[in-house]
């Protein structure tokens, strides 16, 4: 006897892909493993049609050529591409987001914090949202960055090695509660 997983459109993070400079090509297998809706920039398009990735959506500024059938052009408007796109998916009632892009702007991410859950992943990072009370299990000498200024910081389990770099102190949970809605965090891939 078999089982089978039906996988409903939105069910699964939307993948959006603003970047791929040194992106390990393991990640991104496991990010496409339950086929997400993929939304490509014009740049990273080719890329991903090169691998053999099937994409649903170019985000554009202009004109795009479209390198596969069935695609979709999204215009970004007034926008920048992660904001349109960001836009769109929050509106389309997707509940969450995975992200590659080559760099990390706070800026570009705050105002969707609240909308969708977001996960940003780079060459070396997976970075997110959290709200106060956060928990999470790690090994021993395992760093979390906090990105962007923390209000009555309360942490626990954590050793503190810069302003927002920190350290696991042991194998188990570690804790962080502050005052305000919501905080990203970066821990290492």
């Amino acid at each position: 006897m078999s089982s089978h997983h039906i996988v409903r459109e939105k069910q699964e993070p939307a993948l959006l892909v603003l970047g791929l400079d040194n992106f390990p090509e393991e990640m991104l297998g496991q990010l496409l493993e339950w086929s997400p809706t993929v939304i490509a920039t014009a740049q990273t398009a080719d890329n991903l049609v090169s691998r053999g990735i099937k994409i649903d959506w170019i985000i554009t500024d202009g004109t795009a050529e479209v390198p596969q059938s069935d695609v979709k052009l999204m215009s970004c408007g007034d926008c920048n591409l992660s904001d349109a796109a960001l836009e769109f998916l929050a509106g389309n009632e997707y509940s969450a987001v995975n992200i590659i892009a080559d760099e990390f702007k706070l800026e570009d991410y705050e105002p969707f914090a609240d909308k969708i859950n977001l996960v940003i992943f780079n060459e070396h990072q997976k970075i997110y949202p959290i709200v106060s009370g956060f928990s999470k299990w790690k090994q021993t000498g395992e760093m979390i960055r906090i990105l962007g200024p923390a209000d009555d910081l309360i942490l626990n389990g954590l050793e503190k090695i810069t302003d927002q770099v920190f350290e696991t102190i042991a194998d188990g949970f570690f804790t962080i509660c502050f005052n305000q809605p919501f905080l990203f965090i970066a821990e290492d891939l």
